[in-house]
């Protein structure tokens, strides 16, 4: 996993649109890094300045769902349980569509980011009002009402979209099903600074997280307080996934399929960072296949983790059903 880390920046940033050798790539990273060499011109600003805040971007939303799937999954002790089902994206995407739709541009920096806390903040709110307090008992009570409360806040945006100009409708289409192609050096300061404060504050509650795995009988036993912890991983959540949907869009399923599939090659064990490491380079991969899967055009990174997870997602329920029996 650490030689592909060390791969990656190289090999992700000379796929795309306009053919570049790992040569280019090396020569540009050395002069930009090191001073070494010559510059290479256009090459070297779309290596730079398009495509490397590209991988980066989509590093820290890869590496920021996959926590908070992870640690939905923990304080909930639903197994399903991911931003996207869970209600939090749709929630998080709605918010975002009121501020596009009717904030102007100059204020979005601003309205984009608190529209998006606002509606992942007010989906958590009313999954946990349909559940209950007792959530342990509530998983697919909590999972049907993530549905719901998705489905609703869909409906919702593609109203104000069906009342929106033609021209805003379609860049807030192709926003809403996830991308990275407005990523920007200035654009990554507030997603990583978020994403990372948000992982700090986690890992020094993941012993307390470990323990709410167990059930909250135990986590009780053991001095935690498991409304409060449960309240505020779920708002630490809510603020990765609003701030991540604000600067990509909607991107589903990953703080599925990562958690996972983590899990499954280390059995018995909470890995949260290498859980982020994977996800980030997952989805830097996922982004690059986005890229080059059709000729002169871009797929939208969220209809391919939405094909890959539905499937991952059958997979989960079949090996589910099959333990019952």
């Amino acid at each position: 996993m650490l030689l592909v880390a060390l791969i990656t920046p190289f090999a992700a940033t000379s796929f795309g649109a306009a053919s570049i050798s790992w040569a280019d790539v090396v020569q540009v990273f050395s002069h930009k890094l090191l001073g070494w060499g010559d510059s290479l011109g256009v090459t070297e600003r779309i290596i730079w300045e398009l495509r490397l805040p590209r991988v980066i971007l989509a590093f820290i939303a890869g590496a920021g769902l996959s926590i908070a799937g992870s640690v939905l999954q923990a304080v909930t002790r639903n197994p399903l349980a991911d931003p996207y089902l869970f209600g939090i994206s749709s929630g998080a995407s709605f918010g975002a569509v009121v501020a596009l739709t009717l904030f102007s541009q100059s204020a979005l920096m601003l309205s984009l980011p608190i529209g998006a806390f606002i509606g992942a903040s007010l989906s958590v709110i009313m999954v946990l009002s349909l559940c209950g307090r007792n959530l342990s008992t509530q998983v697919e009570r909590m999972l049907l009402s993530g549905v719901a409360i998705s489905f609703m806040f869909g409906a919702m945006a593609s109203l104000l979209l069906y009342f929106s100009s033609p021209q805003a409708a379609a860049s807030v289409l192709f926003w809403t099903l996830g991308s990275f192609a407005k990523a920007s050096w200035a654009g990554l300061v507030l997603p990583a600074l978020v994403v990372a404060l948000c992982t700090m504050v986690i890992l020094l509650f993941k012993r307390q997280i470990v323990a709410m795995r167990a059930g909250d009988e135990t986590a009780h036993t053991l001095g935690i307080n498991v409304g409060r912890l449960r309240l505020s991983m779920l708002l630490l959540c809510s603020l990765i996934t609003a701030i991540l949907v604000a600067n990509c869009g909607g991107i589903g399923f990953i703080g599925l399929m990562v958690p996972h599939t983590v899990r499954l090659l280390f059995p018995g064990r909470y890995p949260l960072l290498l859980t982020a490491a994977f996800g980030g380079l997952f989805m830097v991969w996922v982004d690059v296949l986005a890229r080059t899967l059709l000729s002169y055009q871009e797929l939208p990174v969220g209809i391919i983790t939405s094909v890959m997870g539905s499937v991952f997602f059958l997979f989960i329920l079949g090996g589910r059903s099959a333990k019952r029996i």
